[in-house]
């Protein structure tokens, strides 16, 4: 089925978007304040600088804002930054979308690998990171917390194959 059918797109954002980026961005990561103590990295990133620097994408569905992936390019992988989804959309397999189209856009972007990290007190998303293929590289201090890192190949699928 495609986007159009599932009621879901995904569109480029751009610098009228920093808005419902970072209300998406603290509506998702705002469940974990009272946890880790303190804002997590993602809330206090400056969106207006990210979206001209990084490719940051917005999922919709219906024509809402209902998801932002934030991608950063390195020398070796592409990094995701921040996956968020609206908490109304959670729990519709979108977050896993936004994941296959960081995917999509690495291998697209020539990359053979793919990285995120969490905090590990974010327990469910190491879970859910570990189930979606994942696998954790390490884990670094962090303030008073800790950092866990992930990383999964991202080899080019056999119709891009040459």
């Amino acid at each position: 089925m495609s986007e159009a059918q599932q009621g879901w797109a995904f569109r480029r954002a751009g610098p009228g978007d920093v808005a419902v980026i970072a209300a998406i961005t603290d509506a998702a990561y705002s469940m974990y304040v009272p946890r880790l103590g303190r804002q997590p990295q993602p809330m206090t990133a400056d969106y207006t600088q990210i979206v001209v620097e990084h490719p940051v994408w917005l999922l919709t569905a219906a024509g809402a804002p209902a998801g932002v992936l934030v991608l950063m390019r390195e020398p070796e992988a592409l990094l995701i930054y921040s996956v968020a989804l609206e908490p109304r959309y959670q729990g519709r397999g979108l977050g896993r979308e936004l994941l296959a189209w960081a995917e999509h856009e690495a291998r697209a972007a020539g990359y053979a690998r793919i990285r995120l990290f969490t905090n590990a007190l974010m327990h469910e998303n190491i879970a859910r990171y570990n189930h979606l293929g994942y696998r954790e590289t390490h884990r670094e201090p962090f303030h008073e917390l800790t950092i866990v890192h992930f990383a999964k190949a991202v080899a080019p699928r056999a119709s891009e194959e040459g």
